[in-house]
């Protein structure tokens, strides 16, 4: 099951930052959210994978899982969100604003420069 999870986070990872190098905004938007899912994955697996086991500490109980990375995950949720509607509406009027959805604003020529 580890290997699973590590294969899956770091398919996320690669993936994003494979379209963070991208020239175009909206390939780079999504980067950034996948960037963000491997992350939040991440810290999620580090609160220990233990189905079935309480996620608070408990006298009687040997074994549990740790709360803080399910609580950071959900706070990381949130303000990816947040981040992901603001990286659309900046590229959103930066295409309004200059014609170009590049991330340095100039027009594709297909011409080097």
């Amino acid at each position: 099951m580890e290997l699973l999870v590590a294969s899956g986070i770091g398919v996320l990872v690669a993936c994003g930052v494979y379209l963070l190098l991208r020239a175009r905004t909206y390939p780079v938007v999504l980067g950034l959210t996948l960037l963000s899912y491997g992350v939040n994955l991440f810290i999620f697996v580090m609160g220990r994978m233990a189905p079935g086991r309480p996620p608070v500490i408990d006298p009687q109980a040997s074994a549990y899982t740790d709360p803080l990375p399910q609580a950071l995950v959900l706070t990381a949720i949130v303000i990816g969100f947040g981040m992901t509607a603001f990286s659309v509406v900046l590229a959103l009027r930066a295409r309004a604003e200059t014609g170009s959805d590049h991330v340095d604003g100039s027009a594709d020529t297909g011409v080097a420069r």
